[in-house]
């Protein structure tokens, strides 16, 4: 068992995160989707894309594969799929004519930002008062998770 001098015990800790992420994931998924993006029926990882292109504005194809870790050809796809819908659209950059960058489409980004911004809020909200090191160190203990989860 754990004491107040030693912090946690591992047995304690893993305890506390088995019963803390259904209802993380639960609270995740009860964000309501607004009405003006209801009929699109958006996935997880339309979501991740969503929010890097809302957070970082427009970005190339490549970027966004990269970022979310997942081929080219299926960011495009993602990107078409939701480009038909309206929900994105794809410009040329002003700085190199060449490259083409995705962005939420202007009739859809308020919705979007109100949607995706509780889950921002409330991330600001936890991570906000740790030092850069306790950060890193949630977010890398939160991947070795999802790798150990993944991996079976």
């Amino acid at each position: 068992m754990s004491t107040e001098n030693d912090g946690l015990s591992l047995d304690d800790s893993v305890r506390a995160m088995v019963l803390l992420m259904p209802r993380l994931v639960g609270r995740a998924k009860r964000l309501p989707v607004p009405e003006a993006l209801r009929s699109f029926d958006l996935a997880p990882r339309h979501l991740s894309l969503l929010t890097y292109v809302l957070f970082d504005g427009p970005l190339p194809v490549n970027e966004l594969a990269r970022r979310l870790e997942v081929a080219p050809t299926t960011v495009s796809l993602m990107i078409g799929d939701l480009s038909r819908q309206g929900v994105l659209e794809r410009r040329t950059d002003d700085n190199d004519r060449r490259r083409t960058l995705v962005a939420i489409a202007d009739a859809h980004r308020t919705a979007v930002a109100d949607w995706l911004g509780g889950a921002d809020r409330g991330w600001r909200a936890a991570l906000g008062p740790l030092t850069a090191e306790q950060r890193a160190l949630v977010i890398t203990t939160l991947r070795a998770y999802e790798e150990a989860v993944s991996a079976g």
